[in-house]
């Protein structure tokens, strides 16, 4: 099978779009003939300039309109849809597919000048890509599409691979763990002032992430909560291990701002972390209750409090039967093998 595959997201640039596109892709390339246009990240991890992005998009045009024959067509984002579209020119009879993230869908639906130009070109796209099949991350992503005016929605869920940690500890410390981006929306100032001062004064909070709003700092300031910065992937898998938990505690965050997936409860599923999560958007696909981890109701503090002093009074057995079920659970499921399988039966599918 002669497959286009085209992404403006790419390490050296760091993100949960990059990775997707990156492994996938190499998924990919050992099954089909892959031709891949991919757009590299700065040296510093961030995202391409505007320029460069401008650049990417005049050579692969180019490119593009003297290139046929293919028969997928794979934009693995969804923003990405004119040069999807212009390949789509040059081999007319090839399925055509995007795949959908949160932040792919979340900008449109939030008010403002930049968001409506934004979920007018989504719509533009949506109508003339009308046969495309999106391929979107969750259940929340997947209604998202919809609402963009996208009709063939398919939710294939993310993959990752395990982080590097030891045996996990024969007892866990006293601390719980939140890993991830400073952001209102990923809750963690609201866990440190409503749910950490409920639970007994020797369980602490150990925070691994980079602030990316600054009100969020406030969540640093208690003497219970430690602040460590962004970590490598080594220590933060055996972190999740050794954590009490690993809390997901995000909150509504008003129009257009939601988790399109939560891949850190699968993360720290895999690393033998317990997980406790909001029930709420994307992180009800990463997180099968009571089976990899727990869902608890987003900003119920009584609840989440209950749900730590629970797992504390855990006996080491049903801790380690629960972790390694959890484990195994998710490295059976969230594997980029399986992604680029259930990616390849669309492809088969569509074609039919």
């Amino acid at each position: 099978m002669k497959v286009l595959f085209l992404t403006r997201k790419w390490p050296p640039a760091v993100g949960g779009m990059e990775t997707y596109a990156f492994e996938l892709s190499r998924e990919l390339h050992r099954r089909v003939d892959l031709t891949v246009h991919a757009l590299p990240g700065r040296r510093d991890g961030a995202a391409p300039r505007f320029r460069s992005i401008l650049g990417f998009a005049l050579r692969t045009s180019w490119q593009l309109l003297r290139d046929h024959g293919y028969e997928v067509i794979h934009g693995a984002d969804m923003a990405i849809w004119p040069l999807a579209l212009l390949a789509r020119l040059r081999s007319p009879r090839a399925a055509t597919f995007l795949s959908a993230h949160g932040t792919d869908v979340s900008f449109a639906a939030q008010r403002g000048i930049a968001p409506r130009i934004y979920r007018a070109y989504m719509r533009l796209g949506a109508w003339m890509l009308r046969r495309a099949v999106v391929l979107a991350n969750s259940q929340a992503t997947g209604e998202r599409a919809r609402w963009l005016g996208f009709r063939s929605v398919e939710v294939i869920l993310l993959g990752t691979r395990p982080l590097a940690a030891g045996a996990p500890p024969e007892r866990p410390s006293d601390f719980v763990l939140f890993a991830g981006r400073l952001i209102r929306r990923k809750g963690c100032a609201w866990f440190a002032s409503e749910v950490l001062p409920l639970l007994p004064p020797y369980i602490t909070l150990t925070v691994a992430g980079t602030v990316w709003d600054t009100d969020e700092l406030a969540a640093l300031s208690s003497d219970r909560v430690t602040y460590l910065g962004a970590v490598d992937q080594t220590r933060l898998g055996a972190l999740m291990a050794e954590a009490l938990c690993v809390v997901i505690p995000n909150i509504p965050a008003g129009r257009g701002h939601f988790e399109g997936f939560g891949l850190v409860a699968v993360e720290a599923a895999m690393a033998g972390g317990v997980v406790i999560a909001s029930r709420m958007d994307g992180i009800t696909d990463s997180v099968r209750d009571e089976v990899t981890g727990f869902l608890v109701e987003p900003q119920s503090a009584p609840a989440w409090a209950a749900k730590i002093a629970e797992l504390a009074s855990w006996p080491a057995e049903r801790r380690r039967a629960f972790t390694s079920g959890a484990a195994a659970q998710a490295k059976v499921n969230f594997t980029w093998e399986r992604v680029a399988q259930r990616v390849l039966a669309a492809y088969g599918a569509e074609k039919r």
